[in-house]
Protein backbone atom coordinates (compact mmCIF):
# COMPACT_ATOMS: atom_id res chain seq x y z
CA UNK A 1 0.00 0.00 0.00
CA UNK A 2 1.46 3.66 -0.92
CA UNK A 3 1.98 5.39 2.38
CA UNK A 4 -0.40 8.88 2.27
CA UNK A 5 2.27 11.40 3.88
CA UNK A 6 5.69 12.46 2.59
CA UNK A 7 8.65 10.81 2.72
CA UNK A 8 12.00 12.56 3.27
CA UNK A 9 14.89 11.61 0.67
CA UNK A 10 18.49 11.90 0.69
CA UNK A 11 21.09 11.71 -2.65
CA UNK A 12 24.53 11.36 -2.03
CA UNK A 13 26.54 11.52 -4.90
CA UNK A 14 30.35 12.42 -6.05
CA UNK A 15 28.81 15.72 -7.24
CA UNK A 16 26.53 17.08 -5.16
CA UNK A 17 24.65 15.59 -1.50
CA UNK A 18 20.42 16.47 -1.86
CA UNK A 19 17.96 16.22 0.63
CA UNK A 20 14.30 16.92 -0.66
CA UNK A 21 10.45 16.12 0.48
CA UNK A 22 8.47 14.04 -1.69
CA UNK A 23 4.87 13.75 -1.97
CA UNK A 24 2.68 10.54 -2.14
CA UNK A 25 2.62 10.41 -5.47
CA UNK A 26 6.32 10.73 -6.23
CA UNK A 27 6.40 14.62 -6.52
CA UNK A 28 9.12 16.71 -5.01
CA UNK A 29 7.57 19.35 -2.40
CA UNK A 30 11.20 21.16 -1.55
CA UNK A 31 14.48 20.51 -1.38
CA UNK A 32 18.22 21.62 -0.64
CA UNK A 33 21.15 20.70 -1.90
CA UNK A 34 25.40 21.36 -2.01
CA UNK A 35 28.30 20.48 -3.48
CA UNK A 36 29.82 17.13 -2.16
CA UNK A 37 33.00 18.39 -0.77
CA UNK A 38 36.62 16.60 -1.01
CA UNK A 39 38.10 18.44 1.75
CA UNK A 40 35.96 17.37 4.46
CA UNK A 41 36.48 13.91 6.67
CA UNK A 42 33.86 11.87 7.63
CA UNK A 43 31.62 13.37 10.06
CA UNK A 44 32.37 16.74 8.36
CA UNK A 45 30.36 15.14 5.01
CA UNK A 46 27.85 13.51 8.08
CA UNK A 47 27.30 16.99 9.28
CA UNK A 48 26.71 18.49 5.83
CA UNK A 49 24.08 16.19 5.35
CA UNK A 50 22.35 16.84 8.84
CA UNK A 51 22.60 20.62 7.71
CA UNK A 52 20.59 20.08 4.97
CA UNK A 53 18.19 17.05 6.67
CA UNK A 54 17.49 19.82 9.26
CA UNK A 55 16.62 22.88 6.70
CA UNK A 56 14.63 20.76 4.88
CA UNK A 57 12.51 19.36 7.82
CA UNK A 58 12.03 23.05 9.22
CA UNK A 59 11.35 24.58 6.27
CA UNK A 60 8.07 22.17 6.21
CA UNK A 61 7.38 22.17 9.83
CA UNK A 62 7.55 18.26 9.73
CA UNK A 63 9.10 16.85 12.77
CA UNK A 64 11.36 14.27 12.16
CA UNK A 65 9.90 10.63 12.46
CA UNK A 66 6.54 12.27 11.35
CA UNK A 67 6.42 11.51 7.59
CA UNK A 68 6.67 8.19 5.99
CA UNK A 69 9.77 7.25 6.55
CA UNK A 70 13.13 7.62 5.33
CA UNK A 71 14.77 7.08 1.59
CA UNK A 72 18.42 7.53 0.95
CA UNK A 73 20.63 6.76 -2.56
CA UNK A 74 24.12 6.30 -1.95
CA UNK A 75 26.77 5.68 -4.56
CA UNK A 76 28.24 2.36 -4.47
CA UNK A 77 29.49 -0.41 -3.27
CA UNK A 78 27.77 -0.92 -0.01
CA UNK A 79 27.17 -3.69 2.54
CA UNK A 80 23.17 -4.16 1.76
CA UNK A 81 21.17 -4.01 3.73
CA UNK A 82 22.97 -2.58 6.48
CA UNK A 83 23.39 0.81 4.67
CA UNK A 84 27.19 0.55 5.13
CA UNK A 85 28.57 2.10 2.41
CA UNK A 86 32.06 2.66 0.40
CA UNK A 87 31.19 4.87 -2.37
CA UNK A 88 34.35 5.10 -5.00
CA UNK A 89 34.17 8.49 -5.84
CA UNK A 90 33.85 9.91 -1.94
CA UNK A 91 36.89 8.50 -0.42
CA UNK A 92 36.39 9.94 2.79
CA UNK A 93 33.18 7.20 3.43
CA UNK A 94 34.63 4.05 3.91
CA UNK A 95 32.84 1.92 5.92
CA UNK A 96 30.40 4.23 7.16
CA UNK A 97 27.38 3.42 8.89
CA UNK A 98 25.00 5.37 6.75
CA UNK A 99 21.74 3.75 7.51
CA UNK A 100 22.55 3.35 11.08
CA UNK A 101 23.02 7.39 11.39
CA UNK A 102 20.28 8.06 9.41
CA UNK A 103 17.74 6.34 11.57
CA UNK A 104 19.13 8.05 14.83
CA UNK A 105 18.58 11.55 13.23
CA UNK A 106 15.54 10.40 11.83
CA UNK A 107 13.82 8.94 14.79
CA UNK A 108 10.99 6.71 13.68
CA UNK A 109 9.45 5.52 10.73
CA UNK A 110 11.61 3.01 7.85
CA UNK A 111 14.88 4.23 6.95
CA UNK A 112 16.30 2.50 3.49
CA UNK A 113 19.45 3.04 2.31
CA UNK A 114 20.21 1.69 -1.55
CA UNK A 115 22.63 2.31 -4.26
CA UNK A 116 21.85 5.83 -6.13
CA UNK A 117 21.48 4.23 -9.53
CA UNK A 118 18.97 1.39 -8.22
CA UNK A 119 17.27 4.04 -6.40
CA UNK A 120 17.08 6.47 -9.53
CA UNK A 121 15.83 2.62 -11.53
CA UNK A 122 13.10 2.27 -8.93
CA UNK A 123 11.89 5.97 -9.36
CA UNK A 124 11.83 5.75 -13.69
CA UNK A 125 9.87 2.62 -13.14
CA UNK A 126 7.73 3.72 -10.61
CA UNK A 127 7.03 7.68 -11.80
CA UNK A 128 9.06 7.48 -14.93
CA UNK A 129 10.24 7.09 -18.39
CA UNK A 130 10.31 3.04 -17.38
CA UNK A 131 6.81 3.14 -15.93
CA UNK A 132 4.89 0.83 -17.43
CA UNK A 133 7.46 -1.38 -18.47
CA UNK A 134 8.33 -5.25 -16.75
CA UNK A 135 12.27 -5.26 -17.92
CA UNK A 136 14.47 -2.33 -17.87
CA UNK A 137 18.07 -0.61 -17.02
CA UNK A 138 18.13 2.60 -15.26
CA UNK A 139 21.69 4.12 -15.36
CA UNK A 140 23.15 7.51 -13.36
CA UNK A 141 26.00 8.51 -15.21
CA UNK A 142 27.60 11.66 -13.70
CA UNK A 143 30.62 11.61 -11.21
CA UNK A 144 30.44 7.83 -11.51
CA UNK A 145 28.50 5.73 -13.41
CA UNK A 146 25.92 2.53 -11.89
CA UNK A 147 22.93 0.86 -13.12
CA UNK A 148 19.89 -0.70 -11.46
CA UNK A 149 17.63 -3.46 -13.05
CA UNK A 150 14.04 -4.20 -13.15
CA UNK A 151 13.37 -7.63 -14.62
CA UNK A 152 9.68 -9.35 -14.32
CA UNK A 153 8.33 -6.50 -13.17
CA UNK A 154 10.83 -6.48 -10.12
CA UNK A 155 13.60 -4.27 -8.80
CA UNK A 156 16.58 -7.02 -9.01
CA UNK A 157 18.79 -6.75 -5.62
CA UNK A 158 21.84 -9.21 -6.49
CA UNK A 159 23.71 -11.52 -3.78
CA UNK A 160 24.60 -8.53 -2.16
CA UNK A 161 22.35 -5.83 -3.41
CA UNK A 162 24.90 -4.37 -5.76
CA UNK A 163 22.83 -5.83 -8.90
CA UNK A 164 23.19 -3.57 -12.21
CA UNK A 165 26.53 -2.36 -11.34
CA UNK A 166 26.98 -1.46 -15.01
CA UNK A 167 29.53 1.03 -14.51
CA UNK A 168 32.07 -1.93 -13.89
CA UNK A 169 31.16 -3.58 -16.73
CA UNK A 170 34.32 -3.64 -19.69
CA UNK A 171 33.97 -1.59 -22.55
CA UNK A 172 37.89 -1.17 -23.28
CA UNK A 173 39.87 -3.95 -21.11
CA UNK A 174 43.14 -3.74 -23.85
CA UNK A 175 43.45 0.17 -23.99
CA UNK A 176 41.38 1.51 -21.56
CA UNK A 177 42.18 3.91 -18.09
CA UNK A 178 42.36 2.42 -14.88
CA UNK A 179 39.07 2.34 -12.95
CA UNK A 180 38.88 3.64 -9.25
CA UNK A 181 37.76 -0.08 -8.87
CA UNK A 182 41.11 -1.51 -10.08
CA UNK A 183 40.53 -2.85 -13.14
CA UNK A 184 41.36 -1.65 -16.37
CA UNK A 185 38.53 -0.10 -18.99
CA UNK A 186 35.39 -0.16 -16.95
CA UNK A 187 32.45 1.83 -18.61
CA UNK A 188 32.74 4.24 -15.92
CA UNK A 189 36.52 4.77 -16.11
CA UNK A 190 35.91 6.12 -19.28
CA UNK A 191 32.65 7.81 -18.96
CA UNK A 192 32.20 9.50 -15.65
CA UNK A 193 32.43 13.03 -15.99
CA UNK A 194 35.91 13.97 -14.52
CA UNK A 195 37.24 10.96 -16.25
CA UNK A 196 35.85 12.42 -19.57
CA UNK A 197 37.33 15.97 -18.89
CA UNK A 198 41.10 14.66 -18.06
CA UNK A 199 41.20 12.71 -21.16
CA UNK A 200 40.24 16.21 -23.00
CA UNK A 201 42.52 18.12 -21.72
CA UNK A 202 44.92 15.02 -22.08
CA UNK A 203 44.25 16.07 -25.64
CA UNK A 204 44.63 19.43 -25.41
CA UNK A 205 41.43 20.69 -24.65
CA UNK A 206 41.32 24.04 -22.04
CA UNK A 207 45.14 23.94 -21.04
CA UNK A 208 45.38 25.10 -17.57
CA UNK A 209 41.80 25.29 -16.12
CA UNK A 210 41.84 21.92 -13.83
CA UNK A 211 38.32 22.65 -12.63
CA UNK A 212 36.96 22.36 -16.21
CA UNK A 213 34.10 19.90 -15.82
CA UNK A 214 32.37 17.43 -17.94
CA UNK A 215 29.36 20.18 -18.29
CA UNK A 216 32.34 22.68 -20.10
CA UNK A 217 33.22 19.88 -22.26
CA UNK A 218 29.66 19.18 -23.73
CA UNK A 219 28.69 22.79 -23.74
CA UNK A 220 31.92 23.06 -26.25
CA UNK A 221 31.32 20.01 -28.18
CA UNK A 222 27.75 21.92 -28.91
CA UNK A 223 29.34 24.62 -30.37
CA UNK A 224 31.94 22.24 -32.60
CA UNK A 225 34.54 21.87 -30.32
CA UNK A 226 36.74 19.04 -32.01
CA UNK A 227 38.03 17.90 -28.87
CA UNK A 228 34.29 18.29 -27.53
CA UNK A 229 32.90 15.96 -29.79
CA UNK A 230 35.52 13.71 -29.92
CA UNK A 231 35.09 12.89 -26.33
CA UNK A 232 31.31 12.57 -26.28
CA UNK A 233 31.29 10.29 -29.01
CA UNK A 234 34.21 8.65 -27.03
CA UNK A 235 31.37 8.02 -23.84
CA UNK A 236 28.58 7.64 -25.93
CA UNK A 237 30.36 4.40 -27.82
CA UNK A 238 31.50 3.01 -24.42
CA UNK A 239 28.07 3.60 -22.79
CA UNK A 240 26.50 1.87 -26.45
CA UNK A 241 28.82 -0.70 -25.77
CA UNK A 242 27.93 -1.70 -22.36
CA UNK A 243 23.70 -0.94 -23.28
CA UNK A 244 24.57 -3.75 -25.85
CA UNK A 245 25.65 -6.14 -23.48
CA UNK A 246 23.18 -5.58 -20.92
CA UNK A 247 20.57 -5.35 -23.58
CA UNK A 248 21.72 -9.24 -24.93
CA UNK A 249 21.91 -11.15 -21.39
CA UNK A 250 18.62 -9.42 -19.88
CA UNK A 251 16.36 -8.86 -23.24
CA UNK A 252 15.41 -5.38 -22.57
CA UNK A 253 12.60 -2.94 -23.13
CA UNK A 254 14.14 0.28 -22.09
CA UNK A 255 16.93 1.88 -20.71
CA UNK A 256 16.40 5.26 -18.83
CA UNK A 257 19.74 7.27 -18.45
CA UNK A 258 19.74 10.07 -15.11
CA UNK A 259 22.66 12.52 -14.14
CA UNK A 260 24.68 15.57 -15.48
CA UNK A 261 26.34 14.25 -18.80
CA UNK A 262 22.56 12.99 -19.76
CA UNK A 263 21.74 16.24 -20.58
CA UNK A 264 24.32 16.58 -23.65
CA UNK A 265 21.70 15.11 -25.50
CA UNK A 266 22.17 14.12 -29.51
CA UNK A 267 25.95 14.84 -28.79
CA UNK A 268 25.77 11.82 -26.26
CA UNK A 269 23.13 9.60 -27.34
CA UNK A 270 24.27 9.97 -31.16
CA UNK A 271 26.71 7.71 -30.82
CA UNK A 272 25.64 5.60 -28.01
CA UNK A 273 23.00 4.80 -30.81
CA UNK A 274 25.48 3.67 -33.22
CA UNK A 275 27.37 1.29 -30.52
CA UNK A 276 24.11 -0.15 -29.67
CA UNK A 277 22.97 -1.01 -32.67
CA UNK A 278 26.44 -2.18 -33.83
CA UNK A 279 26.19 -4.74 -30.86
CA UNK A 280 22.73 -5.57 -30.56
CA UNK A 281 22.08 -7.70 -34.11
CA UNK A 282 19.32 -9.93 -32.62
CA UNK A 283 16.00 -8.81 -33.65
CA UNK A 284 14.96 -9.04 -29.53
CA UNK A 285 17.83 -6.78 -28.42
CA UNK A 286 16.88 -4.28 -31.05
CA UNK A 287 13.91 -3.39 -29.91
CA UNK A 288 15.32 -1.86 -26.71
CA UNK A 289 15.13 1.95 -26.44
CA UNK A 290 17.29 3.97 -24.73
CA UNK A 291 15.84 7.07 -23.34
CA UNK A 292 16.72 10.08 -20.64
CA UNK A 293 14.92 9.95 -17.63
CA UNK A 294 11.96 10.87 -17.42
CA UNK A 295 12.28 12.66 -13.98
CA UNK A 296 15.31 14.87 -15.14
CA UNK A 297 17.67 16.21 -12.61
CA UNK A 298 14.98 15.15 -9.46
CA UNK A 299 15.55 11.56 -10.82
CA UNK A 300 18.00 11.01 -7.55
CA UNK A 301 15.60 12.62 -4.68
CA UNK A 302 12.52 11.26 -6.47
CA UNK A 303 13.83 7.64 -6.45
CA UNK A 304 15.39 7.44 -2.93
CA UNK A 305 11.79 8.57 -1.87
CA UNK A 306 10.40 5.28 -3.85
CA UNK A 307 12.32 2.99 -1.39
CA UNK A 308 10.06 4.11 0.94
CA UNK A 309 6.42 5.52 -0.87
CA UNK A 310 5.84 2.45 -3.05
CA UNK A 311 5.54 0.55 0.61
CA UNK A 312 7.46 -2.70 -0.07
CA UNK A 313 7.43 -2.46 -4.29
CA UNK A 314 11.19 -1.71 -4.55
CA UNK A 315 12.84 -3.18 -1.20
CA UNK A 316 13.16 -6.40 0.10
CA UNK A 317 16.29 -6.05 2.77
CA UNK A 318 14.32 -6.37 6.11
Amino acid sequence: MEADRPALAVDIGGTKLAVGLVGPGGRLLSWEQTPTRRDLDAEGLWRTVDTLITRVLDAAGLPAGEGAGLGCGCGGPMEWPAGVVSPINIPAWRGFPLRERLAERFGAGPVRVHNDAICLTAGEHWRGAGRGTRNMLGMVVSTGVGGGLILDGDLVQGASGNAGHIGHVPVDPDNGPVCGCGAVGCLEAVARGPALAAWAQSQGWRPGQPDATARDLAADGAAGHPVGLAAMRRAGTALGIAIATATNLCDLEVVTIGGGLSQAGSLLFGPLEQALHAHTRLAFAGRVRVVPAGLGQNAGLIGAAALVLPGDRYWTGD
